[in-house]
């Protein structure tokens, strides 16, 4: 699938608030190493770089695009192409953080997964993960039940898989695979100014791999019948405003000594 850095950016203060939410909790000094993954356009790491500047940095993603904005935006930082779900083995570990912030939902056997990057991290390191858990949230009924239907369904032979498991589930990979771990969840409430930011908000995410593979005489009737749904299922607060609520799951997960 392909990705957008350009599209992606345009809520980029709302997608890089979890990051700055999920550092923030991390209490270690004297840093070495820190890995991104799923670095995207090099929002987050950025934000790992103000808090340890004297850190050897890398974030690694697999979509060019990103990887490409990242390296012009943040010059003075490393990335490198890197698909999590089969290349973790290239990456030369002993890292004191892997971090990740809202990446893992796209890569399956988070099983594996999980103890894969707890094995990259150096025997004191902490791994710290954020991933979305807006899976019921009303734009997302609205565009699965659309992509499923009669009219949309030709057109989607490989929908969207969401990775994520239930917060039960990490915490038995947690109890399995880490010394001692930490496990919370946040809702945030963003602010939209109409129903069309929500869409854009979609564009750069969770519409991609359908709008990727729409004709493009398709994709305008596509997004209007999600318009319409989105404004049954968002309606606007007195002044105006639409209140866009996301749940984020977080965790913090220091490796087995």
């Amino acid at each position: 699938m392909d990705w957008n850095s350009e599209q992606y950016l345009k809520f980029k203060t709302e997608r890089t608030q979890p990051a700055v939410d999920l550092v923030n909790r991390i209490n270690m000094v004297n840093l070495g190493k820190i890995l991104d993954v799923g670095c995207g356009p090099g929002n987050s790491t950025q934000v790992l770089y103000l808090k340890y500047p004297g850190a050897y940095i890398l974030g690694v993603d697999k979509s060019e695009d990103m990887i490409n904005t990242a390296k012009i935006k943040y010059p003075y930082l490393d990335f490198k192409i890197c698909d999590v779900s089969k290349d973790l083995s290239e990456l030369d570990g002993c890292f004191d953080i892997v971090f990740s912030n809202a990446c893992i939902q796209w890569v399956p056997d988070h099983k594996h997964l999980l103890k894969n990057l707890m094995n990259l991290l150096d025997e004191n390191g902490v791994l710290a993960v954020q991933i979305p858990m807006n899976n019921n949230e009303p734009v997302h009924q609205i565009i699965n039940n659309i992509i499923s239907s009669i009219k949309w369904s030709k057109y989607f032979t490989e929908p969207r898989i969401f990775y994520t498991l239930s917060r039960s589930e990490y915490y038995d990979i947690f109890s399995e695979i880490s010394e001692e771990f930490y496990i919370w969840e946040t809702v945030y409430y963003h602010v939209m100014k109409s129903h069309n930011d929500i869409l854009e908000w979609y564009r750069g995410t969770g519409l991609r791999p359908y709008l990727n593979v729409l004709p493009d005489n398709r994709k305008t009737e596509f997004e209007n019948e999600i318009m319409d749904l989105l404004i049954k299922g968002y309606p606007r607060q007195k002044n105006g405003d639409i209140i866009f609520r996301f749940p984020r799951f977080f965790f913090i997960a220091y490796p087995k000594r």
